[in-house]
């Protein structure tokens, strides 16, 4: 091996476990989001948004997000990332997701829940429908090693429907590295999964390093105006 190949082969180790890493913090984060009680009746999402971003810093000294951070309950669920609903304050009976892109050390995270408050049975087959539809997507990306994202969304999109829901994303997932996000953008349907990505998942970017995804899950029952989220990295572990 020449000393640029293996330059490229630590930098793919760094670059891997970067983002595994942030994962992780950004699962600590929700956790103890989660612990503390913070996704309370009462509290405007706007207000959950501004604690769960202060315990970010508080935790971990994140400063900075390389998304807008989505807060979403009860019929705001259905809305897609893109949308912008009036903030909304959480109900005593709410489904709720957090959807959250911290930066760690220059990494991104991109990570995604659903919590469930009171024991409406709907709402809560929807919170555990959506970590078995990722595992299943994820099944299936690692069972075809040339799909290309419109496949694997046509996959996951059908996953959503056997299970009894609509899947509420045009996309669900995308590329992520390092900060600034250099590799998104939303006029290239490449760096998403999503019709019309057609190349293959597994390749390397312009400047010859592996591509990595992030998978989303976005589950609505318009009839009962609700809808959960699940995010979280496709191509690596923790």
């Amino acid at each position: 091996m020449g000393a640029v190949d293996k330059k490229v082969t630590v930098d793919e180790e760094v670059r891997a476990r970067s983002l595994v890493e942030a994962e992780r913090k950004a699962v600590g984060l929700f956790e103890e989001v989660a612990r503390r009680g913070l996704i309370a009746p009462g509290e405007s999402e706007k207000e959950l948004s501004d604690r769960v971003r202060d315990l970010g810093a508080e935790l971990f000294g994140t400063d900075k997000h390389w998304h807008k951070r989505v807060v979403r309950s009860g019929p705001n669920t259905l809305k897609p990332y893109k949308e912008n609903p009036p903030d909304r304050t959480i109900e005593a009976d709410d489904i709720v997701f957090l959807d959250f892109g911290p930066i760690f050390a220059e990494w991104e995270a991109d990570f995604g829940r659903t919590f469930v408050l009171g024991d409406d049975p709907v709402k809560l087959r929807l919170r555990d429908d959506l970590p078995r539809i990722f595992d299943a997507g994820r099944a299936h990306f690692e069972a075809h090693p040339d799909i290309s994202g419109a496949q694997l969304y046509a996959h996951v999109v059908g996953l959503a429907e056997q299970a009894g829901w609509e899947f509420g994303g045009a996309h669900s997932g995308h590329l992520v590295g390092e900060f600034p996000h250099e590799w998104i953008d939303g006029e290239r349907i490449e760096s998403y999964i999503a019709p019309g990505s057609d190349h293959p998942m597994r390749r390397t970017d312009p400047s010859g390093r592996t591509c990595h995804w992030i998978l989303e899950v976005h589950l609505v029952d318009r009839e009962r105006q609700i809808g959960g989220f699940y995010e979280q990295l496709l191509t690596l572990s923790r």
